[in-house]
Protein backbone atom coordinates (compact mmCIF):
# COMPACT_ATOMS: atom_id res chain seq x y z
CA UNK A 1 0.00 0.00 0.00
CA UNK A 2 1.26 3.28 -0.61
CA UNK A 3 -0.10 6.57 0.55
CA UNK A 4 0.33 10.13 -1.05
CA UNK A 5 -0.74 13.13 0.09
CA UNK A 6 -0.56 16.37 -1.90
CA UNK A 7 -0.01 20.10 -0.60
CA UNK A 8 1.27 23.48 -2.43
CA UNK A 9 -2.49 24.18 -3.93
CA UNK A 10 -3.77 27.78 -3.53
CA UNK A 11 -4.70 30.45 -5.39
CA UNK A 12 -2.79 32.58 -7.27
CA UNK A 13 -3.19 35.31 -10.58
CA UNK A 14 -2.54 34.79 -13.95
CA UNK A 15 1.74 34.90 -13.92
CA UNK A 16 2.08 33.39 -10.97
CA UNK A 17 3.84 30.64 -9.62
CA UNK A 18 3.03 27.69 -7.66
CA UNK A 19 5.17 24.57 -5.97
CA UNK A 20 2.77 21.63 -5.73
CA UNK A 21 4.30 18.57 -3.14
CA UNK A 22 3.37 14.76 -3.01
CA UNK A 23 4.70 12.88 -0.08
CA UNK A 24 5.07 9.33 -0.69
CA UNK A 25 4.84 6.51 2.12
CA UNK A 26 4.33 2.76 2.33
CA UNK A 27 6.71 1.50 -0.22
CA UNK A 28 10.12 1.59 -2.24
CA UNK A 29 9.72 5.04 -3.63
CA UNK A 30 11.58 4.47 -6.21
CA UNK A 31 9.75 1.69 -7.76
CA UNK A 32 7.23 3.80 -8.41
CA UNK A 33 6.82 5.92 -11.22
CA UNK A 34 5.03 9.16 -10.21
CA UNK A 35 2.29 11.36 -12.12
CA UNK A 36 0.36 14.70 -11.73
CA UNK A 37 -3.32 14.53 -12.73
CA UNK A 38 -5.66 17.12 -12.98
CA UNK A 39 -9.17 17.82 -13.11
CA UNK A 40 -11.25 20.73 -14.02
CA UNK A 41 -14.82 21.18 -13.51
CA UNK A 42 -16.77 18.82 -15.91
CA UNK A 43 -13.38 17.51 -17.83
CA UNK A 44 -12.03 14.72 -17.60
CA UNK A 45 -9.20 14.07 -15.42
CA UNK A 46 -5.83 14.37 -17.90
CA UNK A 47 -2.47 13.51 -17.17
CA UNK A 48 -0.03 16.77 -16.58
CA UNK A 49 3.13 15.18 -15.97
CA UNK A 50 4.90 11.91 -15.36
CA UNK A 51 8.60 10.87 -14.19
CA UNK A 52 9.82 7.50 -13.85
CA UNK A 53 10.52 5.51 -10.78
CA UNK A 54 14.35 6.57 -11.31
CA UNK A 55 13.44 10.18 -11.88
CA UNK A 56 15.63 9.90 -14.97
CA UNK A 57 12.80 10.23 -17.58
CA UNK A 58 9.73 12.97 -17.51
CA UNK A 59 7.02 13.76 -19.62
CA UNK A 60 5.03 16.59 -19.88
CA UNK A 61 1.26 17.56 -21.61
CA UNK A 62 1.44 19.84 -24.34
CA UNK A 63 0.14 22.83 -22.78
CA UNK A 64 2.11 23.37 -19.97
CA UNK A 65 5.77 22.20 -21.67
CA UNK A 66 8.05 25.02 -20.97
CA UNK A 67 6.29 26.73 -17.22
CA UNK A 68 5.54 23.08 -15.60
CA UNK A 69 8.50 21.01 -13.97
CA UNK A 70 8.16 17.40 -12.35
CA UNK A 71 10.87 16.13 -9.92
CA UNK A 72 11.50 13.52 -7.59
CA UNK A 73 13.39 13.62 -4.24
CA UNK A 74 14.06 9.80 -3.66
CA UNK A 75 15.69 10.18 -0.40
CA UNK A 76 12.53 12.39 0.77
CA UNK A 77 10.01 10.44 -1.01
CA UNK A 78 8.69 12.64 -2.35
CA UNK A 79 7.19 14.50 -6.05
CA UNK A 80 7.51 18.38 -6.85
CA UNK A 81 5.67 19.64 -9.75
CA UNK A 82 6.98 23.35 -9.97
CA UNK A 83 4.61 25.77 -12.31
CA UNK A 84 5.24 28.81 -13.66
CA UNK A 85 3.65 31.09 -15.61
CA UNK A 86 0.33 30.31 -14.39
CA UNK A 87 -3.11 30.60 -16.89
CA UNK A 88 -6.61 30.52 -15.87
CA UNK A 89 -6.91 27.79 -17.51
CA UNK A 90 -4.87 25.80 -15.35
CA UNK A 91 -7.82 25.54 -12.65
CA UNK A 92 -8.28 22.26 -11.27
CA UNK A 93 -7.89 19.82 -8.57
CA UNK A 94 -4.32 18.57 -8.77
CA UNK A 95 -3.32 14.63 -7.94
CA UNK A 96 -0.81 12.99 -7.13
CA UNK A 97 -0.70 9.26 -8.39
CA UNK A 98 1.88 6.37 -8.15
CA UNK A 99 1.98 3.42 -10.40
CA UNK A 100 4.52 0.19 -9.41
CA UNK A 101 7.28 -0.28 -12.65
CA UNK A 102 9.65 -2.38 -13.58
CA UNK A 103 12.09 -1.74 -14.31
CA UNK A 104 12.49 1.40 -12.99
CA UNK A 105 13.43 3.71 -15.73
CA UNK A 106 9.72 3.22 -16.82
CA UNK A 107 7.48 6.18 -16.63
CA UNK A 108 3.76 5.53 -16.83
CA UNK A 109 1.40 8.16 -19.22
CA UNK A 110 -2.13 6.33 -19.50
CA UNK A 111 -4.23 6.91 -15.89
CA UNK A 112 -5.68 3.52 -15.13
CA UNK A 113 -1.88 2.08 -14.99
CA UNK A 114 -1.44 4.11 -11.84
CA UNK A 115 -2.52 2.32 -8.70
CA UNK A 116 -2.98 4.76 -6.23
CA UNK A 117 -3.87 8.20 -5.55
CA UNK A 118 -3.60 11.35 -3.55
CA UNK A 119 -6.90 13.23 -2.33
CA UNK A 120 -6.21 16.35 -4.59
CA UNK A 121 -4.98 19.95 -3.97
CA UNK A 122 -6.97 22.74 -5.54
CA UNK A 123 -5.37 25.27 -7.78
CA UNK A 124 -7.17 28.04 -8.61
CA UNK A 125 -5.55 31.16 -11.27
CA UNK A 126 -7.24 34.45 -11.14
CA UNK A 127 -7.35 36.63 -14.51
Amino acid sequence: QVQLVESGGGLVQAGGSLRLSCAASGRTFSNYAMGWFRQAPGKERELVAAISGSGGSTSLADSVKGRFTISRDIAKNTVYLRMNSLKPEDTAVYYCAAGRVNPGWRLITTLNEYDYWGQGTQVTVSS
